[in-house]
């Protein structure tokens, strides 16, 4: 952030010495470095709290695309579901058998005991 080399820092020594003086110096120096603890600790929170928000972004996004990509797998599935189903009617209707009974709108029936998927 600040590039500040040694000449720098005896410089501003020299200076806080002949304005401070010997006595005040040691408590003035306390001072300055509570501040800039306190300064660099605030940064780091900051800091802290942004990575955490930004990971969280990218979280929220990743779930969202694989959300994605399921519900295009869902709609996929099922379109392959009904071409079989519509191409196994076919073959039936071809051969002369009549297609098994409709499922009932809210699933399966099992009153008949049968307990096959499809």
């Amino acid at each position: 952030m600040f590039d500040v080399g040694f000449s720098e820092l005896l410089v501003i020594a020299v200076v806080a010495l002949l304005v401070l003086g010997p006595e005040r110096l040691p408590k003035a120096a306390r001072f300055a470095g509570l501040w800039v603890r306190r300064a660099r600790a605030q940064w780091h929170s900051v800091k802290a709290e942004l990575e955490h928000d930004l990971a969280a972004e990218d979280l929220k996004r990743s779930l969202q695309q694989t959300q994605a990509a399921m519900r295009e797998a869902q709609a996929a599935l099922r379109e392959a579901g009904g071409d079989a189903q519509r191409t196994l009617r076919g073959d039936e209707l071809m051969r002369g058998t009549s297609p098994p009974p409709a499922a009932p709108a809210g699933g399966r029936d099992h009153a008949d005991g049968d307990d096959h998927a499809g």
